[in-house]
């Protein structure tokens, strides 16, 4: 195997583990952007997955190839559906943020095999017929070595959602909404005194992070699993928790983050094919995403400094 052929294979295989990450990364910052603390997105993650890979194997008929497309759309959808338990309880109900993510990350597995029992009498579905499969961009692909390694045979969700971080990153830091979202995390009473609707804006950073998550569990599932089990989505979300906070809450940040802990998990499936990686015993690869995150949290959390209002409840008469 040649060097860029190496290469190559390293960074389509990083693309492909790094993009659930960078979206559910992304709406994690949203949401604590806002001041809604978001330990939930494992189980947002959970129920876009389970929403999209019953809506491949449904619809794959009616829409062929497009079918994978449209089922990150419907997981986005659904992962709003589900976030809103969490922006009702907390914002609405001044529930304590981290038991009502808890509950979250709970109930999404709970209900998911629930409803996979129920309708296809057994506890996981049939694999998907379409995925998301890999994508040469015309005439990208024919720079030398370049193209090679980044336009040929690649994943192109990873891309959308390369975009969809530089999208996130100047709503947040350069408009009116991204000044009044992030105004209502750091301090919601002066907010609130200026005439900004302080519940308004955390219920749509909530929301944003469902439909964001939602999109980052279905992509796993159908890029990755490509089916829906208990154990389709196994410590994503905290991992791009992770990212989040590693990322300082900035958008671009977290995205770099997310390549970073994409790269990490790519490591156990591609490592055998590496020349030096492949004389690690596998087992030390496949625990190091969460070896990786567990350090990252104990290094930089005490460090970080998020929102300064992220994880209080808001009481408007006060």
């Amino acid at each position: 195997m040649s060097v860029v052929t190496t290469i190559a294979l390293i960074v389509t295989s990083t693309l492909v583990y790094s993009t659930p990450l960078i979206l559910t990364s992304l709406g994690g910052t949203f949401s604590e952007r806002s001041g809604i603390v978001n330990v939930g997105l494992e189980g947002i993650m959970v129920m876009g997955a389970f929403s999209a890979i019953v809506f491949n194997l449904e619809m794959s008929q009616q829409f062929g190839i497009w079918t994978p497309w449209l089922a990150i759309l419907v997981g986005g959808v659904v992962g709003v559906l589900f976030s809103l338990i969490h922006a009702v309880a907390t914002i609405s109900f001044r529930a304590d943020h981290i038991i009502s993510g808890t509950v979250v990350n709970l109930m999404a597995p709970a209900l998911g095999v629930f409803l996979i029992k129920t309708w296809y009498g057994k506890g996981q579905t049939d694999n998907i017929r379409y995925n998301l499969g890999y994508f040469t961009f015309p005439g990208l692909s024919k720079i030398p070595v370049i193209g090679q390694i980044f336009f040929k045979n690649t994943f192109l969700p990873a891309y959308l959602a390369i975009g969809i971080a530089v999208l996130a990153w100047f709503i947040i830091f350069k408009t009116r909404f991204g000044l009044r979202l992030r105004s209502v995390g750091e301090n919601p009473q002066a907010a609130d005194t200026l005439g900004i609707n302080v519940y308004r804006f955390r219920y749509a950073g909530v929301l944003i992070s469902g439909l964001l998550g939602g999109m980052g569990g279905a992509v796993f599932a159908q890029a990755i699993s490509g089916n829906f089990s208990v154990g389709t989505i196994v410590g994503q979300g905290f991992i791009s928790m992770a990212a989040m906070i590693f990322g300082k809450w900035n958008p671009i940040g977290a995205m770099g983050a997310a390549l970073f802990f994409g790269f990490a998990q790519s490591l156990s499936i591609i490592g055998a094919q590496l020349p030096v990686i492949s004389s690690v015993p596998p087992v030390l690869l496949q625990i190091s995403p969460y070896v990786l995150t567990i350090i990252v949290l104990v290094a930089f959390l005490g460090q970080a400094s998020g929102p300064k209002a992220n994880g209080r409840n808001y009481i408007k008469s006060k």
